[in-house]
């Protein structure tokens, strides 16, 4: 087939490793992988380790009405280079400023999505792309253009094809192999999706229960004292060694899942409803694989913690439950680099 031009639309780091083994293996096919990119928390970081060819937009805002100002500068960055790259297929989130500026150029728009709350972005992105693509789980329904597949988005770089735990990690941390811990997560809440919801209460008072019973170490998009200062490359092989994950925001709850580590995901709506009820990758991973739990409030995410460290054989359990639902998935990669191809077919 003809070599195609695929540009990349990068806000977050979790689509950093979303597409790093597909441009890897695009590239090998002989395409041309274009990255533009808003920087958020590690994503340059990120990108300068995995990628040869990407560009900064600008550096994301810290609130919804610094994103809002910030969005028609990165929409003018973003057809400025898209003009220049005339690529064939553009892939990302429900991004305005890529879906917009790709509407100009014209290219094949592809929305990776698994956030069915994010109902405003969609409103405005939607209309603008080719195919909206979700994991079989998804709750909501795109029409015509509607593509599912049977995994999750962080199975393109946590599949046992892509994926294998670093022990160097323990090299940052204070206490040995042999110890017991749990990765304890909080999140920013400056995400378009995140308005009007709410998550620990008391955090301090939440670790210190759990500090009980095993080390916590602390992931934060709030860069504070608390934070663990790891390599974000070793990330993951943190969370495949934890022997718990507690925290805010969906997507480390679903890595940690996905790793075999027992997962409490803790948020709410302002009314009270576990937002994990939302979500079909949460759904799914709790109802399924029994992976993964969520809850409205952090009394209740606590005492589940609680009653999971007391079970010496809870890491064994979750192991077991990985590889059954390991047996059911695909690797996203793979997956993702034939429908590429096959869109210009």
């Amino acid at each position: 087939m003809k070599s195609l031009k695929i540009a990349l639309g990068v806000v977050h780091p979790k689509h950093v490793h979303i597409f790093r083994y597909f441009a890897r293996e695009m590239v090998k096919r002989g395409h041309e992988i274009s990255v533009l990119a808003v920087n958020k928390g590690e994503t340059s970081y990120l990108l300068e380790k995995y990628y040869e060819n990407y560009e900064i937009l600008g550096e994301s805002g810290n609130t919804i009405y610094s994103k809002l100002l910030k969005l028609a500068k990165f929409e003018r960055s973003a057809l400025k280079i898209l003009r220049k790259i005339k690529p064939d297929v553009v892939m990302g989130r429900p991004i305005p400023h890529m879906v917009h500026a790709n509407a100009v150029v014209g290219g094949d728009y592809v929305i990776l999505e698994d956030t069915e709350i994010a109902r405003k972005l969609h409103m405005i992105t939607v209309p603008f792309s080719k195919y909206v693509v979700t994991p079989k789980s998804f709750l909501g329904d795109f029409g015509d253009k509607h593509v599912r597949f049977n995994s999750f988005f962080e199975l393109a770089y946590l599949h046992p094809n892509n994926f294998e735990a670093n022990k160097a990690v323990y090299n940052y941390l204070d206490f040995s192999k042999n110890e017991r811990f749990v990765v304890f997560r909080t999140i920013s809440w400056n995400a378009y999706h995140d308005r009007g919801l709410k998550g620990l209460e008391d955090y301090k008072k939440a670790i210190k229960t759990i500090e009980d019973l095993a080390n916590v170490v602390v992931l934060s998009e709030n860069k504070n004292g608390e934070n663990v200062k790891i390599p974000p490359e070793l990330a993951h092989s943190l969370l495949y060694y934890a022997d718990l994950y507690v925290g805010e925001g969906a997507t480390m709850a679903v890595e940690a899942a996905l790793l075999g580590t027992p997962s409490i995901h803790v948020e709410s709506t302002s009314s009270g409803i576990a937002t994990g009820l939302m979500s079909g990758n949460l759904l799914e991973l709790r109802n399924k694989y029994n992976l993964l739990e969520f809850y409205a409030n952090q009394k209740n995410a606590v005492e589940r913690a609680i009653g999971i460290l007391e079970d010496k054989k809870s890491k064994k359990i979750w192991r077991r439950r990985r590889s059954t639902l390991l047996k059911e998935k695909i690797d996203l990669t793979e997956w993702l680099v034939k429908f590429t191809e096959n869109i210009k077919r």
